[in-house]
């Protein structure tokens, strides 16, 4: 990995406020670019829209660990300034690698910016693109963790309403009387992920949660095949289970017998013949015929895909995968009884050994890795952000540079990049770690590597990162297909 950095400022408080009035110059043309255009301007994959004047500063600064090289605002505003005055279409522009990419251009050749982004970008400039037929109607079944993080996610996403719209939340009847207005403070505060961005108010009238405009009906039920959802003019809904007391076809099938259901995704493993997906990795199996999904467990999305590029490049004879989990719901928060084998035991004051069906599902996702891999777990008092260990056999012997520059490169080039992201701090702790959308964030400091023995550590932040591969398998259910820049 090379470590390029810019000229010494002769200032560095004057440098910073020059960068930092650039990045406060980004921020209308950031949300001009999303509002007119719908096109999403991001920096090495991270989303620029609604971000503060740090946020930005500091994903220019960040780049640094995964290109090797400083990124300036210096070199990203000219860009976004000449985007400004382009027709776009609906797309995902990343600044960043358009700015990396304009420099090696000019290396080889002396190009000039508007002749460059006219030449990268010219499937888009002036041309009506879209990123999906029409808009489609979502249906959250369950509003636990997972289900208050994608209403924040679909939320965050629906731009101008033209590709998807929350419509919906399910919930058990019986709550409490003041049921809506304690649902709509968990989506509005969240002791892990923070507060939400945005406004939020509550319409008891029409039992609806309105979250930044979009008005979210609350519909109380106890049985999937009894919801009418045209009634609420929802219509060819996919709805999102993300309950999981359903994960075989029978079960999860209910939701298919309500009025204005299409599609329905399980936010778990699923059972039988139900297609396990891992977005990245195998989402080319889903067909559109497909009207049962599941997107597997945020562990296996942790994995498969670090393992299906070591796979690729040294060959895999076998491995054994460990998690260090944060406790979840399903513990107790105190000793007390509970049906599986340790998990009765207090998970905020103990480390709890339980086993994990991840190193088998990775099979239903990777074929290949039938029966190479062994794994367990280990819940840990921590709130969220877990840790999955791969101990692995290699075909091909490595050394740690070349592992770790493999895994930079995954992060930053390869078709993988939205799953696997890359840290080489040597200070990092699991709490850096909340709120990234990666399904994976590979650690270069703690990799060990002899020959073909390999030691290899991925943080996960098993929540939301979860939650962003959901949100990118609902997206392709529904059709959705951004045009994304630069190409390569």
């Amino acid at each position: 990995m090379t470590n390029t950095t810019r000229e010494r400022p002769a200032n560095y408080f004057t440098d910073w406020k020059l960068r930092e009035e650039l990045s406060e110059k980004m921020i209308p043309i950031v949300g001009q670019l999303y509002r007119n255009n719908s096109a999403k301007a991001y920096i090495y994959g991270r989303d620029m829209v609604g971000k503060s004047v740090l946020d930005i500063m500091k994903m220019h600064r960040a780049a640094r660990q995964i290109v090797g090289t400083e990124l300036s605002e210096f070199e990203t505003f000219p860009i976004l300034e000449a985007l400004s005055t382009f027709n776009l279409g609906m797309s995902h522009i990343d600044v960043g690698r358009l700015a990396t990419n304009y420099e090696k251009a000019c290396q080889a050749q002396p190009v000039d910016l508007d002749t460059f982004l006219r030449r990268e970008l010219a499937d888009i400039i002036d041309k009506k693109i879209t990123a999906v037929e029409r808009p489609r109607d979502v249906v959250l079944y369950g509003f636990g963790r997972i289900g208050r993080l994608l209403a924040r996610l679909l939320i965050e996403k629906t731009g101008g309403g033209e590709t998807l719209r929350l419509r919906a939340i399910v919930v058990r009847q019986g709550g409490a009387k003041n049921d809506l207005v304690k649902r709509a403070s968990l989506l509005r505060r969240d002791s892990v992920h923070g507060s939400f961005k945005g406004t939020i108010r509550v319409d008891e009238e029409n039992s609806s949660i309105v979250a930044n405009g979009n008005e979210i009906k609350v519909i109380y039920a106890n049985a999937p095949e009894s919801i009418d959802y045209t009634s609420y003019g929802i219509e060819d809904a996919i709805v999102i289970d993300n309950t999981g007391v359903w994960r075989d076809e029978a079960g999860l099938g209910r939701h298919l017998q309500a009025k204005g259901v299409s599609k329905v995704l399980l936010t778990a493993p699923g059972k039988g013949d139900i297609k396990n997906i891992v977005y990245g990795v195998n989402n080319q199996d889903i067909e559109d015929s497909d009207t049962i999904l599941s997107a597997a467990s945020c562990t296996t999305n942790a994995i498969v895909p670090p393992l299906k590029l070591l796979e690729e490049k040294f060959g895999i004879e076998n491995g054994h995968v460990e998690t260090v989990h944060s406790y979840t719901n399903d513990q107790n928060l105190i000793d007390n009884y509970h049906k599986g084998d340790r998990r009765g035991r207090s998970a905020p004051l103990n480390m709890v050994l339980t086993e994990t069906g991840a190193a088998k599902a990775v099979s239903k996702v990777l074929p290949s890795f039938d029966g190479k891999l062994t794994g367990n777990a280990i819940r840990v008092p921590t709130p969220n952000v877990s840790m999955a260990i791969l101990k692995l056999n290699l075909n091909t012997a490595s050394n740690v540079e070349e592992m770790n520059e493999f895994m930079r490169w995954a992060a930053v080039y390869s078709p993988l990049r939205k799953q696997i992201d890359f840290t080489n701090s040597p200070e990092v702790v699991s709490t850096d770690f909340v709120g990234s959308r990666s399904a994976c964030v590979f650690d270069a400091g703690a990799t060990i590597v002899n020959g073909k023995a390999a030691v290899l550590y991925c943080w996960y932040d098993n929540e939301f990162g979860y939650s962003c591969q959901v949100h990118r398998i609902v997206e392709q259910m529904a059709g959705v297909n951004y045009a994304v820049f630069p190409r390569d």
